[in-house]
């Protein structure tokens, strides 16, 4: 399989290459795409949660305890003392970090139902409901956001099984075939638990209509093959009329100092300059 430094470095790829296609459709605001673009970044090493001593599996249980540790305390903070309340933000951090993830251990094994598109689904689902609710981003945000996250999940699967197979040697390595997968057929139970977990999460889900409808639009993917290349020949040729003639500032207007950042497709035009009276 692939390492994680491979895993992190062609996930960051692809979510980059990902998010650059998304500012050029304006299919999210610029404040939103760092937080998109890195749902990317950690579906690209998810996968290998299932794995005991790998770094996305402690970086994972360790957020994952201060995340839950947090939400007890806040959610107690009125009705026990202080004394209290730190027995219990400590107590609920040492159970998730160490039980809770002795326990998942126990019933999960590398290259199992972590590795298949189910489990894809169950996470998708599972980060939009995280960006919606708990981050308080738009649906839409919400699904994009989802919507990476699956890419760069898809992207460790195809890496793992590119990796399954040895090129110089001219054979297929035992674990092809085992990352690349629907389900978990080797074991039912945890496929039947994934899925049942995947119908509560998307039941917990936002509206799906104004991504939809974005992703869909002819106007959206018109813009995407118009702005793909540059017109033929832009770069020299304007290089070459650069030279030939300098550009001639008018004299009825003010030159505009930086580009406004625009979030639709039509630009703002010149600031015309006072006419004398």
């Amino acid at each position: 399989m692939a390492n994680f430094p491979t895993h992190i470095a062609i996930g960051t790829v692809v979510s980059g290459a990902l998010a650059t296609v998304t500012v050029a459709a304006d299919l999210v605001a610029p404040e939103n795409i760092v937080a998109v673009t890195l749902a990317g970044v950690l579906g690209s090493v998810l996968p290998d949660i299932d794995l005991k001593e790998s770094r996305p599996a402690r970086a994972m249980f360790a957020g994952l305890a201060v995340f839950f540790s947090f939400v007890v305390l806040f959610s107690l903070e009125r009705t026990y003392s202080i004394a209290e309340m730190l027995i219990l933000w400590l107590g609920t951090l040492l159970f998730v970090r160490y039980v809770g993830k002795e326990i998942f251990f126990r019933f999960s094994y590398h290259r199992g139902i972590w590795h298949s598109f189910l489990a894809m689904a169950f996470c998708a689902f599972l980060t939009a409901w995280i960006y919606s609710r708990l981050l308080q981003r738009d649906p839409a945000v919400a699904w994009l956001a989802a919507g990476f996250l699956s890419v760069g999940f898809l992207t460790h699967l195809i890496l793992d099984e590119l990796y399954s197979v040895d090129v110089m040697d001219t054979r297929i390595k035992a674990s092809f075939g085992t990352a690349l997968k629907l389900v978990d057929t080797k074991h039912w139970g945890h496929s039947a638990a994934m899925a049942a977990a995947t119908v509560l999460a998307f039941m917990v889900t936002p509206p799906t209509k104004v991504f939809v409808e974005n992703i869909t639009s002819r106007a959206l993917w018109s813009e995407l093959h118009h702005r793909l290349l540059p017109p033929q020949n832009k770069w020299f040729q304007g290089m070459a009329w650069v030279l030939e003639n300098p550009p001639a500032v008018k004299a009825n207007t003010v030159p505009m100092v930086g580009s406004p950042i625009s979030t639709g497709s039509i630009l703002p035009g010149p600031v015309e300059a006072p006419k004398d009276k």
